[in-house]
């Protein structure tokens, strides 16, 4: 299961600022005044070498009303999600009351807590930070979010304490995992249903009737799968309900336990933003993808040539996924749609050996060579096998650390074209091999120096 991890703490105190720093992202507002974030947000943490999920909170605070009410029901709903609980305190103002109180609370919970001080930038740490051994959290982590000082130490301390979490005995997913997800009411609960043949999921005309993952193994042709029927994702913007909200990280669990996703699409709404985003997020996951354009039978020609145009403008990174016109209601589509899914499992879990990923390397050189990067050309040398689940390339070279965004997506493509790898991302990971020769000429220049002095040294003498 994907960790989540919950930023916590009073306002101000740098929660968003660390949030942004882990998931290499601006998505959290962050500003030098109180109260600031009043919402949850999700996001992936993307340094350190273990997947997780982030989640920012508001401020806790003393109110028993209005918005500051809200945002600690926010914080409590996000206590309830994590694995593992930040709680940020600010070094630079030192401790308070607040501190005090939310350790409190934080103590009673059967959960791994970091204690984390952030803004010990031109500080004396341990001197700014020993009052908040009396919180009995355990020695501070010392941090400044903002330039990522100590978050290394931090990344650290979450790969210690997800062990807790891996050693929990879970359910395994028999056979090849489909997750069908998408916004809330597209018709997720009838596709199961369908693919099913019975009546297995609640399907009822109302938006988020599914509010947790469903787990439903079940064989076809001899073959097993598991099905996971998701609660549907909305956008913070979207989000009202608390119980919902509670639902979008099961969903991405979800996502991240499957083979293959199944995004479900209403083709009467055609594509929206919200889409766009959510299908954003499934990207990130590396999942072999379809799209199933639902209730497409009830649409009009119009309607229809309408929503292709969306899929290729709103979905243009999305040109590896397969593409399905479905009705989930009536059957139509679906059997095609569901043997595609064994073509894309068998291309997310592809064996690719060196040589062959050496020679598509070379290919692609000589098709289309790197660019210059102050005045030297960019040499990539050979490529292997790095993972599965998506297939992961990783790439040998000089200079990899400055090979532009355009260059990576050119290579991406054509790992994939030439591998035929269908409905699946490519993930390229990049590696620059050390010059054995690095600082040997300095070396060699310091000992013909020392050589030279030894030879007016002696001479001097003579």
């Amino acid at each position: 299961m994907l960790p989540v991890i919950a930023l916590v703490g009073r306002p101000n105190v740098g929660k968003s600022t660390l949030f942004n720093y882990l998931t290499r992202s601006r998505d959290a507002l962050v500003a030098d005044y109180p109260g600031l974030t009043r919402d949850r947000k999700y996001g992936r943490v993307k340094r350190g070498g273990r997947d997780c999920l982030v989640v920012d909170t508001g401020g806790i605070v003393e109110a028993s009303e209005g918005i500051d009410s809200f945002a600690k029901k926010q914080v409590q709903v996000a206590l309830d999600e994590a694995d593992i609980i930040f709680f940020m305190v600010d070094a630079r103002e030192g401790m308070n009351s607040s501190d005090e109180a939310i350790a409190a609370s934080l103590r009673k919970l059967d959960k791994p807590v970091v204690l984390v001080a952030n803004k010990i930038d031109g500080l004396n740490a341990d001197i700014a930070t020993v009052d908040f051994f009396s919180l009995a959290l355990g020695e501070p982590v010392q941090i400044t979010a903002t330039h990522g000082r100590g978050v290394g130490e931090l990344l650290t301390r979450i790969d210690e304490l997800i062990i807790l979490t891996d050693d929990e005995i879970e359910e395994e997913l028999k056979g090849i995992s489909i997750a069908v997800v998408g916004r809330p009411n597209v018709g997720k609960s009838t596709l199961v249903n369908r693919i099913l043949g019975e009546e297995r999921v609640v399907v009822f005309d109302e938006s988020g009737t599914t509010r947790d993952s469903i787990y439903i193994p079940f064989e076809r042709n001899q073959q097993q799968f598991t099905l996971i029927d998701t609660a549907g994702m909305r956008r913070k913007a979207k989000v009202s309900l608390v119980v919902e909200k509670f639902s979008i990280i099961k969903a991405l669990q979800s996502v991240e336990k499957a083979n293959v996703v199944i995004y479900l699409i209403d083709a009467r709404e055609g594509v929206t933003d919200q889409d766009a985003h959510l299908l954003g997020m499934v990207l990130e996951a590396g999942r072999a993808l379809i799209i199933g354009l639902n209730k497409w039978d009830g649409i009009s020609v119009e309607q229809k040539e309408l929503v292709k145009k969306q899929l290729e403008i709103k979905l243009s990174f999305l040109d590896f996924a397969e593409k399905h016109p479905i009705s989930a209601l009536h059957g139509s589509g679906v059997g095609k749609l569901f043997d595609v899914v064994h073509d894309l499992y068998d291309a997310a879990m592809v064996d690719m050996s060196t040589p062959v990923l050496s020679r598509i390397l070379k290919e692609a050189l000589s098709a289309h060579q790197p660019p210059l990067v102050r005045g030297r050309r960019i040499k990539l040398k050979y490529a292997h096998q790095g993972g599965r689940n998506p297939p992961t390339v990783v790439i040998h070279g000089v200079q990899t650390d400055a090979i532009p965004g355009a260059y990576k997506r050119f290579l991406m493509n054509y790992f994939r074209t030439q591998l035929e790898l269908n409905g699946t991302p490519v993930r390229l990971v990049f590696k620059s091999t050390e010059n054995p020769f690095k600082g040997l000429k300095n070396k060699l220049t310091e000992r013909q120096v020392k050589k030279r002095q030894r030879l007016v040294r002696h001479h001097k003498k003579k």
